[in-house]
């Protein structure tokens, strides 16, 4: 197994994951417990993923291609102020 990503915190190591899983990558998310154990303030960096050797060159693509995409903005009203249909 590899760390092909240390996240933030554990909701962003499920996120990488989740993307990496749908595309048929098996990852495990480590730190789950670690992050409790810091106390009242909020524990960055102990979460990670990881992914087997063989699936690694693969996942860090995948990564690189997720990292350099572009945020598509989308309106939450129209121009009359409501919510789009749909």
């Amino acid at each position: 197994m590899k760390i092909i990503f240390r996240a933030n915190d554990i909701l962003e190591a499920h996120i990488i994951a989740g993307m990496l899983n749908s595309q048929g990558i098996e990852t495990y998310v480590g730190g789950h417990y670690l992050q409790g154990a810091v106390g009242d303030l909020a524990a960055l960096g102990f979460a990670n993923v990881f992914v087997a050797d063989e699936q690694a060159e693969q996942a860090e693509q995948l990564l690189q291609d997720y990292q350099q995409a572009e945020l598509v903005d989308f309106p939450l009203t129209d121009e009359d102020g409501l919510a789009p249909a749909g």
